[in-house]
């Protein structure tokens, strides 16, 4: 009993400058850890050993999140990594996204990180709008998120770890260049069901996949 009420405070602590219903979508995704299979679970802990051994050495961690058309799950798994790094307290976390080409952040995705509890600003109407991304209520700058080469200026462009959402892109990037580090955990594309009576509750289940796996990740590295 100690135990549990140890862990509930800890969770308290870790969460509190998070907005409240971020963190009610977090703890609703981390009762699902145990529904990721062995089999997932390894390929994710690799990414978090790494993450952990930057860690551990205080080194900047940026993570870079590719995927071909930059519109859905890599901003999902940017903004999901930013938030589950603060919610377990890794420090020097920094977290971007690219594609092998821009397009824009997709409106329908941008819906379900909003059903999931993120303030989601869009600053204009341009094809390729910036979006600023608040998952914190007090002194976070929220994140600036639009389409983009993982190339692009605004990433870094070495010393970064190199997390590909896609086998599209996986295959399209033998080489990512400037990356010190790669991985390669594709998501199912929810875009498969766009105008389908399937869209919007496809995108909430990738986003719920996205942010779980994703916490289970800098669960390992705390």
């Amino acid at each position: 009993m100690l135990a549990i009420i140890y862990s509930i405070i800890i969770g308290m602590v870790m969460a509190s400058n998070l907005n409240v219903d971020v963190v009610g979508f977090i703890n609703k995704a981390k009762l699902d850890f145990d529904s990721i299979s062995e089999e997932r679970k390894e390929i994710l802990s690799k990414l978090s050993d790494y993450i952990k051994t930057k860690s551990d050495k205080g080194e900047e961690i940026n993570l870079t999140f590719i995927c071909t058309h930059n519109s859905r799950r890599s901003h999902m798994s940017q903004i999901w990594a930013q938030t589950a790094a603060e919610y377990y307290g890794v420090k020097n976390v920094f977290t971007y996204s690219g594609g092998t080409e821009a397009t824009a952040f997709n409106p329908r995705a941008v819906k379900a990180l909003k059903k999931a509890g993120f303030s989601i600003e869009k600053t204009g109407e341009a094809k390729n709008p910036v979006y600023l991304v608040s998952y914190d209520d007090h002194h976070k700058e929220p994140l600036k998120c639009f389409s983009k080469k993982y190339s692009d200026e605004f990433n870094p462009q070495e010393n970064f770890i190199a997390v590909m959402t896609c086998t599209d892109a996986d295959e399209a990037c033998p080489v990512v260049f400037g990356a010190e580090a790669r991985f390669s955990i594709p998501f199912e594309d929810p875009k498969k069901f766009d105008g389908t009576d399937k869209e919007e509750m496809m995108y909430d289940q990738r986003c719920k996949q996205i942010a779980t796996e994703l916490l289970y990740v800098f669960s390992s590295v705390k």
